[in-house]
């Protein structure tokens, strides 16, 4: 295969092709897939392609071409597309030609330390390459940012090798657009496919991964916070997509109070849904701020995941800008937060406004435009 892929390089690069990938080609999603929509709009001369895994093939929405990773169409398609759009990286390693433009999406703000700064943090230091992190950072001609703290830290976790340069683009995140142009019709057409009555509270649990844990350990019982807030409540479970397409809830739970969620395509619509986000680390926090809905950060944990991981500020502070609503260690007192009402109290609401004006100063629900006009110009 590779033989083959020497002699596609010498093939000249395809004005109108671009390859689209995804969370490591676990399908069509975040901003490729904004600004894949926004290009066919736009540029609609230029024919996308996706690149997905075999195991998940099945996720590709009909219409919509793509090629398996590793497969004689993929390393044609790498070997000639003029553009490259990615929020992690293409598979098998590959050679990026000149005349080829890539952009680096990136799939969320920082909390937790990446790139070169995971080098203090031995659980991570071991099986990290850095040596591959950077040799991925100098094929990059664009890297995508939501705010001027994520452009501090990805130019100094991703640093350019010597005789490369890529150019941040301080455009926004494409994956945002729609918080800005869904419609009421929109957002209760979600709840009802989701089964959410419209006179119910939905709660989206979402926690991030841990690095020192093994499978989805969720550190709240949905079933208990669903009965202990009664029926007007309803919780939306959605394990991080390393943990495969399901939270693990088992039979038990009460009939249309605790639904998960996580094989759900689109963790956009499901923030529509919701009424709240309840979430730890997960940078799905500074998306969700964009709706300017409650916020509630549970965090048993936290001691431990800044020992492991390292964070960039404190979520748990207090301080306007860095935390974002309610704070809670433990289920009883996430469930008093709702009960009383703190979880959408003034207090928590200018939180909320501090914390949304630090990390969404670029959303507005013309991101995916701004990415397409400035990454796509030679085409246009």
């Amino acid at each position: 295969m590779r033989a083959v892929y020497r002699t596609d390089l010498r093939r000249p690069l395809d004005p109108n092709l671009a390859v689209y990938g995804a969370y490591w080609n676990r399908g069509i999603a975040c901003n490729p897939a904004a600004i894949h929509a926004k290009a066919r709009e736009l540029v609609p001369h230029i024919r996308g392609v996706w690149v997905v895994s075999s195991r998940h093939r099945d996720r590709m929405p009909p219409g919509v071409p793509y090629v398996i990773e590793g497969s004689r169409p993929y390393w044609r398609a790498m070997a000639t597309a003029t553009y490259l759009v990615n929020n992690s990286s293409f598979p098998g390693g590959f050679t990026k030609r000149p005349g080829q433009r890539y952009l680096q999406t990136h799939h969320g703000t920082p909390l937790k330390t990446m790139g070169l700064d995971q080098r203090a943090y031995p659980a991570l230091a071991r099986k990290t390459d850095f040596g591959k992190i950077l040799a991925h950072v100098g094929q990059w001609d664009f890297s995508l940012s939501a705010n001027p703290h994520t452009t501090e830290i990805w130019d100094r976790v991703y640093p350019a090798s010597e005789g490369a340069s890529y150019e941040h683009l301080d455009l926004g995140y494409p994956r945002n657009d729609v918080y800005f142009t869904a419609t009421a019709e929109d957002i209760a057409k979600i709840r009802a496919e989701l089964g959410i009555h419209a006179d119910q509270t939905a709660l989206l649990y979402a926690p991030t991964h841990r690095d020192y844990r093994e499978g989805f350990v969720p550190d709240l019982d949905p079933e208990r916070l669903a009965r202990q807030l009664g029926p007007d409540y309803v919780v939306l479970v959605r394990a991080h997509y390393f943990y495969g397409r399901s939270a693990g809830l088992g039979e038990s739970v009460p009939t249309g109070r605790v639904l998960d969620v996580t094989a759900h395509p689109r963790v956009e619509e499901l923030c529509l849904a919701a009424d709240a986000l309840i979430t730890d680390y997960s940078s799905l926090a500074f998306d969700y701020a964009c709706l300017d809905r409650p916020i509630v950060v549970h965090a048993p944990d936290w001691d431990a995941y800044r020992t492991t991981r390292g964070t960039y500020f404190d979520l748990l502070s207090g301080r306007p800008g860095d935390t974002p609503g309610a704070v809670t260690a433990t289920s009883d007192e996430l469930v008093e937060v709702f009960r009383a009402g703190e979880w959408r109290s003034p207090e928590a609401a200018a939180l909320r406004t501090a914390f949304r004006e630090r990390f969404c100063p670029y959303d507005d629900g013309h991101a995916a435009e701004r990415v397409v006009r400035r990454f796509f110009v030679p085409a246009e």
